[in-house]
């Protein structure tokens, strides 16, 4: 019998029931731990954890942990600010690499696993349509634009992974201080003319101000070097 001062037991049939498994449960969890925790603990455990469910339950929906990294960082593409029709061509597709960079800044551990990962999920291709797109608007021909459509996004990807690994490094300050201080040295010591005809020219430009101009540059390249034949 019950003691009075117990609480009635609760029957299975009343608890609420488990939201269903599904690859998108698994990518919303997956996105939450990345904004509380960050990458490296976006594990299938955790996620299964998060979710009350075993991390087998999980491979029915995604093969490994890079499959998910790989959805995750499709999703956050969603925040890629798509170009409208206001500017030229050129201007448009600028645009559109900083907000991708921007995105990519946003979530250091991301951006470094973008280098190696190729995600292929609809925002991943929307923006290379769209890349692919500007490029053809601009009068690129159609294999030389897919090989710049890549290429851009693939030097977006690695800046922002370069700089989201300097933030959190804490001796990244130190080492720019002494890479300053060497390169002023050089420069003063006679033997490195073009170092001292440089200057601090080396350290000038604020860093969206230089990713902006090297867009251009390799905008310039795409258009004054057809891709070679095979």
């Amino acid at each position: 019998m019950t003691p009075p001062d117990s609480p009635a037991p609760l029957s299975r049939r009343e608890r609420p029931a488990k939201p269903a498994l599904s690859r998108r449960a698994i990518v919303d969890a997956a996105r939450t731990l990345l904004a509380e925790e960050g990458l490296e603990r976006v594990t299938m455990r955790r996620i299964a954890a998060a979710l009350d469910t075993g991390a087998a339950s999980l491979y029915v929906y995604v093969r490994n942990a890079e499959e998910l990294h790989a959805a995750v960082l499709d999703e956050l593409l969603a925040d890629v600010a798509l170009p409208g029709g206001q500017g030229s061509w050129r201007e448009r597709l600028v645009e559109l690499l900083m907000s991708y960079t921007e995105v990519l800044y946003a979530h250091p551990s991301l951006a470094r696993m973008a280098v190696t990962t190729r995600p292929s999920g609809p925002h991943s291709l929307h923006l290379f349509e769209t890349l692919l797109g500007l490029l053809r608007e601009g009068g690129v021909p159609v294999r030389d634009a897919a090989w710049a459509a890549d290429l851009l996004v693939q030097h977006a990807t690695v800046n922002a992974a370069e700089a989201g690994t300097r933030g959190d490094t804490p001796e990244s300050e130190f080492e720019d201080a002494a890479l300053v201080s060497a390169v002023r040295a050089a420069a003063a010591d006679g033997e490195h003319p073009n170092l001292a005809a440089a200057g601090d020219a080396v350290f000038s430009g604020t860093g969206v101000g230089r990713l902006r101009w090297s867009f251009e540059l390799l905008l310039n390249g795409v258009l004054a070097t057809p891709v070679p034949e095979d």
